[in-house]
């Protein structure tokens, strides 16, 4: 372990240094932001519907991981440094605009303008790690590499919500000083060796982009590198209901008053400083997932360094299939504790080695080129995750759908029906008509409408990932993993 760790470059210590910025700057905000969508605008948000919601999150999040196709191979071209201080200036423009963004439009259009900034990034540093770890490290390399990645999003999200407790606009202008902290690192960064045949070139734009494409195409013309890319997917669509379904799904059904209470029995210190009013924010416990990857990450790594990806990828999804499932089924905040450490395990020991599959199998002289292309994949996943979140959630989980649905049976009559009423302000009109606690209206409409379903077609959809992958490592010739 110590002669690996020892055996890595400065520059491989400064990319990791990079994304552990940039992923704090990153999901400061993205952890907060279906919440941010949906909630009323009593509390700051925007009061979206889930549907509004998924579509901005799927198909913007959809496009930042598009994107990388393209932008790996122009990092390839025109050099990492030159891209990496493009995507730091989008980034802080983007940051700056949020808080002016009030509407669907506006805020999609100007987070697909922060989906570009993080596009030029990502493709880069996973290729820089890549370049820069052997056959011999680079299960530890890339475990490092995952564990910056979880490093940041824990921090993000914290450091944000303390901020952004009395303002939502705080939350983005914090991303904006944090991904900063990358223009002092980018000093120290030295180009890692690369192999572009045409980087010296000065042809036109069109052809360059031509160029491009059709390295892409060779990139996808493996079949069998295609299916894997399609399957992981599945992976993809499973994970980011860690962001566009279970935050909210806890603020809407989850007792986080019990664990407020709990932590404020042996701890009241840290109950005060994560609890407000008696709760805790839903962020605070989607939150945990990182600390788990902290916290045991160089641990599984160690467990599966010996283990072929693709077995590991298997295990991990069915493991993740079991925790997200279990996340969804509860109003314990307990449970869902328990089940996102276990959700922590599999992705620890499937994720990371999506990359590093990816990273030995690639030809070196295109290497950013097909890490791009391995974020295709999270492209479909996004696009999923953002139905799943969107219309499905509506249907099978939304308490405000529910509400609507419990006063109509009952022939209540709303005001203003035509003129929606905001989550907060619909609360409070069912439980007078009702004649109930937001509570006891909370326990009816779980136990009649059961909103936990959701679970099912979560785990469902990682479950078959794993079964689908297992059946392509039996049954399809592989490429060597050995280069």
């Amino acid at each position: 372990m110590k002669k690996a760790v020892t055996s890595f470059s400065p520059t491989f210590w400064i990319a990791n240094g990079m994304e552990l910025v940039e992923r704090w700057a990153f999901y400061g905000f993205f952890m907060l932001f279906a919440n941010y969508l949906t909630l009323s605008p009593e509390s700051g948000a925007l009061g979206l519907s889930q549907t509004d919601k998924g579509i901005i999150m799927g198909v913007g999040t959809a496009i930042l991981y598009f994107l990388p196709v393209i932008t790996g191979a122009l990092a390839d071209r025109y050099g990492y440094r030159r891209v990496l201080l493009i995507s730091y200036v989008l980034y802080i423009a983007a940051f700056l605009l949020m808080p002016y963004c009030q509407s669907f439009w506006s805020v999609f259009i100007n987070y697909i303008f922060l989906a570009l900034a993080a596009a030029l990034f990502k493709p880069i540093i996973s290729a820089t790690i890549a370049h820069l770890t052997t056959k011999e490290n680079s299960s530890i390399g890339f475990g490092i590499f995952y564990q910056m990645v979880n490093v940041g999003a824990f921090i993000g999200p914290l450091v944000s919500l303390y901020y952004g407790a009395h303002s939502y606009n705080n939350v983005f202008y914090v991303s904006a000083i944090v991904i900063s902290l990358n223009f002092l690192l980018l000093l120290f960064f030295k180009e890692p060796t690369r192999i572009s045949a045409k980087k010296d070139s000065h042809g036109k734009f069109s052809e360059e982009i031509i160029t491009i494409l059709k390295n892409i195409w060779i990139a996808l013309s493996d079949t069998k590198f295609v299916i894997f890319l399609i399957l992981i997917s599945g992976f993809w669509t499973m994970y980011y209901q860690l962001f566009y379904t279970l935050p909210v799904f806890i603020e809407q059904w989850v007792d986080m008053e019990m664990l407020y209470n709990w932590l404020s029995s042996f701890w009241p210190w840290l109950a005060g400083a994560v609890g407000e009013n008696g709760t805790i924010k839903a962020e605070y416990l989607t939150d945990m997932d990182a600390l788990f990857i902290i916290v045991f990450q160089i641990f599984v790594s160690l467990l599966v360094r010996r283990a072929r990806p693709i077995v590991s990828m298997i295990a991990g999804f069915f493991i993740c299939s079991i925790g997200m499932g279990m996340a969804l089924m509860t109003q314990n905040p307990f449970f869902i504790l328990l089940s996102l450490l276990i959700f922590a395990i599999g992705e620890m020991a499937g994720s990371p080695k999506i990359n590093e599959y990816i990273g030995r199998i690639a030809p070196k002289e295109k290497l950013a080129l097909y890490m791009g292309c391995s974020f295709l994949p999270v492209t479909l996943g996004n696009l999923f995750t953002g139905i799943l979140s969107g219309p499905v959630y509506e249907k099978l989980a939304d308490k405000t759908v529910m509400i609507y649905s419990e006063i109509q049976s009952r022939g209540i009559s709303i005001p203003a029906l035509e003129e929606k009423l905001s989550p907060h302000d619909l609360m409070i009109f069912a439980c007078d008509k009702l004649n109930l606690s937001e509570s006891a209206l909370t326990n009816l409409l779980w136990n009649k409408y059961h909103p936990s379903s959701i679970w099912m077609v979560i785990a469902g959809i990682g479950i078959l990932t794993a079964i689908l992958l297992f059946i392509y490592d039996r049954f399809i010739p592989q490429k060597t993993e050995e280069n």
